[in-house]
């Protein structure tokens, strides 16, 4: 996980640090530490950022020592995450009764998937969740959640295909306050994130349900397609938070640290495995440890 972006920072580090942070030399080093950030999912603008307050930083004598290099570089990038905020997810939920989730994202990230998993969290801290499949229209979509809730113990609201996607979640909603559930975890549309017609559907079932929050799925392997995704769907619809599928598979590292900057959005879970339980809440600080030399 994340190996090959702490490679690219080990071996700058080591580099910098062998030519006595001669500023001669620095300039060649940090175009070589920027190439290799972008070839591991860093987004251009945040290589450039890192480069341009090292160079800055070295520049000054703030940083003279691989000591001093390594906490920079680990104040920078924890900046990033800093600016975009933090969510504590099990306390937002006892916030409201039902609390109502919005999950946005393409086909093909694991969307479905990681709202089973995030019911079976949920159902294991204690709450009484509902997941509801409005995705009306893709054939498969909601016999594929039900599979995932006959699996987990966890009841699915359906409609029927064709129907507008907004009253079945609105419908659901209803159901959700008359049965006593704690959360509501609405499956959405994905048929592709450059698509003007789902655009407007999510918008309509944002503005009928009225969420709490929207979660947008992505997945990492997919690289900075996934950074173009969450400032599509940040700009057309709205996120306030993001979870990051198919991590446990993903060796670049960029992609977490690149959304974070793109859209000011905190991460909230990240998928570690195919079960139900691996999903972790993520942890800038972990991030920091996997992805920097110690």
């Amino acid at each position: 996980m994340f190996r090959r972006l702490k490679s690219a920072f080990s071996n700058f580090v080591e580099r910098v640090a062998s030519i006595a942070f001669s500023k001669d030399k620095l300039l060649s080093e940090l175009e070589e530490l920027k190439l290799e950030l972008l070839s591991n999912d860093v987004a251009l603008e945040v290589a450039e950022d890192i480069s341009s307050k090292l160079n800055k930083a070295i520049e000054d004598n703030v940083v003279k020592s691989r000591e001093k290099l390594v906490e920079y570089l680990r104040d920078t990038i924890l900046g990033y995450f800093r600016e975009a905020g933090s969510i504590e997810f099990d306390k937002a939920v006892r916030s409201e009764r039902p609390f109502k989730i919005v999950f946005l994202g393409v086909n093909g990230v694991g969307k479905t998937t990681t709202i089973a998993k995030i019911a079976y969290y949920l159902k294991e801290k204690g709450f009484k969740p509902l997941m509801v499949a409005a995705d009306t229209f893709r054939a498969g979509a909601q016999e594929q959640l039900k599979i995932h809730g006959d699996r987990i113990g966890v009841p699915v609201f359906t409609g029927r295909y064709g129907v507008s996607p907004a009253s079945v979640a609105y419908d659901s909603v209803a159901y959700a306050k008359s049965r006593g559930f704690d959360v509501v975890l609405i499956d959405t549309a994905g048929r592709m994130h450059t698509d003007v017609d789902l655009v407007e559907e999510l918008r309509k079932v944002v503005k009928v349900v009225k969420p709490h929050m929207k979660i947008l799925v992505v997945d990492a392997l997919t690289g900075n397609d996934a950074i173009e995704q969450a400032r599509f769907f940040n700009e057309k619809v709205g996120v306030d938070a993001v979870v990051i599928a198919k991590v446990d598979a993903y060796e670049q590292g960029g992609v977490p640290v690149s959304i974070i900057y793109a859209i000011k959005k905190p991460i909230l879970f990240i998928g570690v495995g195919q079960d139900y339980k691996d999903l972790k809440l993520f942890d800038p600080i972990e991030y920091l440890e996997r992805i920097l030399p110690a």
